[in-house]
């Protein structure tokens, strides 16, 4: 049996969580808890959206409300649920392609508690406290208690160090499962898997004649890579997150460390050295092999060039690791040389390796055509094109001229931010659910054809839209994390929310969507721990 019909096969009908195995239930408690994150973030999303119109219609909600949501309105869109969507995803794809039972479910399941957990402590600790310090956190803002609780702080940290330790987890879970031989097996070649998933073997392949056998599947490789990146995010942010926790419990005890020395241009570089690495490292780097994954499977025929795309899933990895800079262009204080090779120089070569995924991606389906206009294969060209248009938008931002114009402005926000996450990378996720539904619930049937394609227009208008009107009240000076109580740029903050209402009843369809497709009482199954013994994730392919 080939490994698309391994995917495919399976009769629609009912949902029965008794019949699912625990790597099943553990994916599906992933998604679930993901899409509920995300529903947060919508919902946060319109609440300062109403509030840029008009403070006063914004259901009571304050200054100080307002920018404890927007510290926390990031960040738990990226961990609380990007994070556990794409973990549950590829801690079921990794085994289920390798043909391998995952290496610890008990690792698998510390990792989905500690995003869930730690990701509902620091937005509490947020919404309480209000510890609004911005996403930036520069230094020494995080730990001024002069303006923040130290309390509601320390809690907000404590909830980011527990979503890095489960981070850190899955991690080790992907890198294990590679390399590892399970019990009773054959002794696998461990360091040639890993060679395989993070070494050069594509770019080998483009110049010599001689060309090696990929041990691991290309969407294999590119988690590989793009969870080196994960590994160095966390290792960073975990660090800056006790550093700051430092100061916190320092003066919980009465001792103050507020004399004491951090250098903070230093600071800042090694802040956006690790928070980048998920901006413009493990995102394009599993939306990419994401694309190729999606691509194989809709029109079931081997990816277009595939030693190119090998190719440039390890030139993105290395790239990525050098592109902070652009975040600190209109920093006086910068480096004039970081500026120049990393800001602009480097960070101009990801639209080449992004063009490239996105080239590879469209010609696999333009190679299959005629092609069914199905709700994955919709969603993937919305993720496409979302990332068409949001990583030139960033491009642009990476010009010293153009950056004095740009710089903190809602150009930044709206055309690249929003665009890049709501439009290409949400519509590539969902893309991957609407596909693994029926096998992820063992054939359970989409309860109505007409709520998905509502879906479809409604995220792809609402999302681009969105960041359009952003885009144009930036251009026209409107600044981020500022708040204008005259009325300026209330018609691009009008149409904005306006797009933003439509994300809004966008994710509501969805959800309900899914909800009735297995079922409350489905839902609640996918938490009651499964009666099947065995770890496998699906039957493995002949």
């Amino acid at each position: 049996m080939s490994f698309i019909n391994t995917l495919t096969d399976g009769k629609e009908g009912l949902f029965k969580p008794d019949t699912l195995t625990p790597m099943q239930k553990l994916t599906l408690r992933f998604v679930v808890v993901g899409l509920i994150y995300y529903g947060f973030v919508v919902i946060e999303g319109m609440l300062m959206r109403l509030f840029e119109v008009n403070p006063s219609i914004a259901l009571g909600i304050e200054s100080k409300q307002f920018f404890a949501i927007m510290t926390a309105h990031p960040l738990v869109g990226i961990f609380g649920s990007t994070y556990s969507i794409v973990f549950g995803a590829f801690l079921f794809l990794v085994p289920f392609l390798m043909k391998k039972p995952l290496w610890s479910m008990k690792l698998g399941n510390a990792t989905f508690w500690l995003l869930a957990i730690g990701t509902f402590v620091f937005w509490f600790a947020g919404f309480v406290s209000h510890y609004s310090p911005l996403y930036t956190l520069y230094w020494p803002l995080p730990a001024d208690f002069s303006q923040f609780s130290v309390w509601g702080g320390a809690f907000f940290i404590l909830g980011i160090a527990l979503v890095m330790l489960g981070t850190a987890f899955f991690v080790i879970n992907i890198f294990k499962t590679i390399t590892y031989t399970p019990e009773g097996w054959e002794k696998q070649p461990g360091g040639a898997l890993l060679k395989s998933a993070l070494g050069l073997s594509g770019l080998t392949n483009i110049f010599s004649k001689k060309k090696k056998e990929h041990l691991v599947s290309l969407p294999v490789a590119a988690i590989a890579r793009g969870t080196v990146d994960t590994a160095f995010n966390a290792a960073i942010i975990l660090f800056t997150g006790v550093l700051i926790l430092v100061y916190m419990v320092a003066e919980l005890f009465g001792v103050s460390l507020k004399d004491s020395s951090v250098d903070a241009l230093l600071y800042k570089n090694w802040f956006w050295w690790g928070l980048d690495l998920i901006a413009d490292g493990l995102v394009l780097i599993f939306v990419a092999g994401t694309w190729y994954l999606l691509a194989t499977l809709i029109t079931g025929k081997k990816l277009f060039m595939e030693n190119w795309a090998r190719a440039a899933l390890f030139v993105e990895m290395v790239v990525s690791w050098t592109v902070w800079s652009h975040h600190l262009m209109s920093d006086q204080a910068q480096p004039g040389i970081l500026k120049i090779l990393s800001g602009e120089m480097v960070t101009a070569f990801e639209l080449i390796t992004q063009g490239l995924a996105f080239f590879i991606t469209l010609v696999t389906l333009w190679s299959a055509r005629p092609l069914k206009f199905s709700h994955p294969l919709k969603f993937l060209l919305g993720g496409l094109l979302g990332f068409a248009l949001a990583v030139p938008a960033g491009i642009m931002q990476a010009d010293l001229g153009l950056n004095r114009i740009l710089h903190n402005t809602q150009w930044i926000v709206g055309p690249h931010v929003h665009v890049a996450v709501l439009v290409g990378l949400t519509m590539t996720l969902y893309s991957a659910i609407y596909f693994l539904l029926p096998i992820l619930t063992n054939g359970a049937k989409l309860y109505s054809e007409k709520l998905a394609n509502f879906h479809f227009w409604a995220h792809l208008l609402g999302g681009i839209g969105m960041g359009a009107f952003m885009g144009m009240a930036g251009l026209r000076g409107m600044l981020r994390r500022t708040i204008y109580f005259n009325g300026e740029f209330n018609l691009y903050m009008i149409l904005a929310a306006l797009s933003g209402s439509l994300l809004l009843l966008a994710f509501l369809s969805f959800f309900y969507n899914i909800v009735m497709s297995v079922g409350l009482k489905g839902v609640i199954g996918i938490f009651v721990p499964s009666k099947l013994k065995t770890k496998d994730p699906l039957p493995a392919q002949n």
